[in-house]
């Protein structure tokens, strides 16, 4: 019986006795003793080898059906190329309708003794290798909270303060519904630059605990921004910060600092809590308590480390977070829906506008307008410090249309130049403002109350034309106006210390208002740029709108003017 085209009885030695015998027949092999075998026997063991070559075609011309490379040659199988013949290219069949070529040499026999479940290809199931290797993209899920537990990545830390910070958000479900409302705006932004950037998906969770995607949050080390950027470390990853624009605050770029930020801490340390410590302490301060470790002979890593307070519970609060995230019904929260795309758009700001006017442009409340632009210290946006506006998706359409077509003055503010020692409640009156409001306008700490000569920001009279607006206050002294100083006399037994408790600064930022000096005599004069930031509270600052109250002079207070609201703030967990 050939088992195979071309391969016979004799090739492996079969005999025939004589038909009186006892009918029997016997392989020959080298080195092996003769078996013999009854022919009964003989029938079935060549219907198994005849099976076994079906399923193995079968097999195999299910696994070459399943092949990307034959699905992408299968249209030139009707048509072969010229000098092939039709026989050097089998013609395929769909998969339902495959038969396998390698049962044609077995004999009817054979066929009729094995079972029709064996011989249908249709009813085989396809090929596990080609399972595996076809791995179809896992559908995108709507919900973006969904999104971030699919891309966690960093370990897990054995640290009992996990515990406590979960309690901590569990007992404060208001504060979490707050902090996770704030960032529906900003989240899917940072996770699409976090998954670029193939970091951890934790990362993204760390606003949270830096801000609680608070855009105005001030620390009181001068942090701002939902990363809590330091002024210095800022200006290193490109954030400007001027009279008129604190880059800090803006949503893409900061992000996108912070991101470079950390992974350049992460190739520094090659951990991610090593990277994440260095991010709020410092990577100075991390390298510092590494080499302590390493002169006595103990581990390097984050749980060994002797760190600040507000160090050691940074990691463990970003894991209480990310837990909280995982499963927030078992804290008993409720996280802000928050759907898997985009969020808002960036528009380019080609022109001088008033932030109220921009607002209306774009047909939104101030409230959300300064969320998505919140880099903005004074009522005019500069074109020349802001590329782009960030603008809902649904209106920038919107903005564009009524910009085209707007007839409104777009800034109605003007600079005025006022005089050393002029009270800023004489020019908050001139312009038809109360002093609140000029104070806001221009970032004046309400501790000061005469000019110094600065160049302040007042309101177009209704009866003046309108002008070119042009920028000032551009130089880098101005960013010290931005709160207002003090010139403060030195007094007997005054030290640089003593001045910057009294007055809530630190001696760094006396040093830096007065070119460094450290030298003081009776009677010298000593400025001191006060902050509300700076003080023990700190406070943050939100920018909403509102028309000025109708006073006597209701002429010259028509223009709307800003108003700035302080409610307290705490550094990682502002309100």
């Amino acid at each position: 019986m050939p088992l195979q085209s071309g391969i016979t009885q004799r090739s492996f030695g079969l005999t025939r006795p004589s038909p009186s015998a006892t009918i029997a027949a016997t392989f020959h092999f080298p080195g092996l003793n003769i078996v013999p075998i009854n022919k009964l026997l003989l029938l079935l063991l060549s219907a198994v080898l005849g099976c076994t070559a079906a399923m193995a075609s079968n097999a195999e011309t299910t696994l070459a059906l399943n092949s990307p490379e034959l699905s992408a040659q299968s249209a030139q199988t009707t048509a072969p190329e010229p000098g092939v013949t039709q026989a050097a290219i089998p013609e395929v069949a769909p998969t339902s309708t495959i038969q396998a070529t390698a049962p044609q040499a077995a004999t009817p026999q054979t066929s009729s003794a094995i079972p029709d479940s064996a011989v249908e290809p249709e009813t085989q199931s396809p090929a596990p290798i080609r399972e595996a290797m076809i791995v179809a993209p896992e559908p995108r899920s709507d919900d973006l909270w969904q999104r971030i537990r699919n891309g966690y990545a960093m370990n897990e830390l054995n640290s009992p303060l996990i515990k406590r910070h979960e309690k901590w958000y569990a007992s404060h479900p208001d504060y979490v519904l707050r902090m996770t409302e704030r960032g529906r705006r900003y989240l899917f932004y940072i996770v699409e630059e976090v998954e670029r950037r193939g970091m951890p998906m934790e990362i993204a969770l760390l606003p949270m605990i830096e801000s609680a995607f608070n855009p105005g949050a001030n620390s009181v080390a001068s942090a701002s921004g939902i990363w809590q950027f330091i002024p210095s470390t800022a200006r290193h990853f490109g954030m400007e910060q001027n009279w008129w624009h604190d880059g800090r605050r803006d949503i893409i770029g900061a992000t996108n600092g912070a991101l470079d930020y950390l992974q350049k801490l992460h190739d520094q340390f090659g951990d991610w809590e090593l990277a994440l410590a260095a991010y709020n302490w410092g990577e100075n301060a991390v390298a510092r308590a590494q080499a302590s470790n390493r002169k006595r002979h103990k581990p390097t890593d984050y749980s060994h480390l002797k760190m600040p307070r507000e160090t050691r519970n940074y990691v463990p609060k970003l894991m209480a977070v990310k837990n909280i995230v995982s499963d927030p019904a078992r804290f008993g929260l409720i996280l802000s829906d928050v759907p898997d795309e985009p969020y808002f758009e960036a528009v380019a700001a080609t022109q001088h506008m008033d932030v109220k006017i921009a607002a209306e442009l774009a047909d939104i409340s101030m409230d959300e307008f300064m969320a998505l632009n919140p880099s903005h210290n004074r009522p005019v946006i500069l074109q020349d410090t802001s590329d782009v506006l960030l603008l809902p998706v649904d209106k920038v359409e919107t903005f564009r249309s009524n910009l085209a077509k707007t007839n409104l003055r777009l800034v109605s503010w003007q600079p005025y130049e006022s005089k050393k020692g002029e009270r800023f409640e004489q020019i908050a009156d001139h312009f038809g403002l109360t002093l609140s409001e000029l104070r806001a306008a221009n970032g004046l700490s309400k501790y000061a109350q005469e000019s110094n000569g600065q160049t302040l920001l007042v309101p177009i009279k209704d009866e003046e034309s309108a002008v070119q607006f042009a920028a000032f206050n551009m130089h880098p002294n101005a960013v010290a106006e931005m709160y207002g100083a003090v010139r403060y006399t030195v007094r007997r037994g005054d030290t640089i210390s003593t001045i910057a408790r009294r007055f809530h600064v630190s001696q760094a930022q006396l040093r830096d208002a007065n070119h460094g000096r450290t030298f003081l005599r009776v009677g010298q004069h000593f400025n001191i740029v006060l902050s509300d930031t700076h003080r023990p509270s700190a406070r943050k600052r939100s920018v909403t709108a509102t028309k000025a109250k109708s006073k006597k002079n209701t002429n010259t207070r028509k223009s709307a003017s800003m108003k700035v609201a302080y409610v307290p703030y705490q550094s990682g967990q502002s309100n």
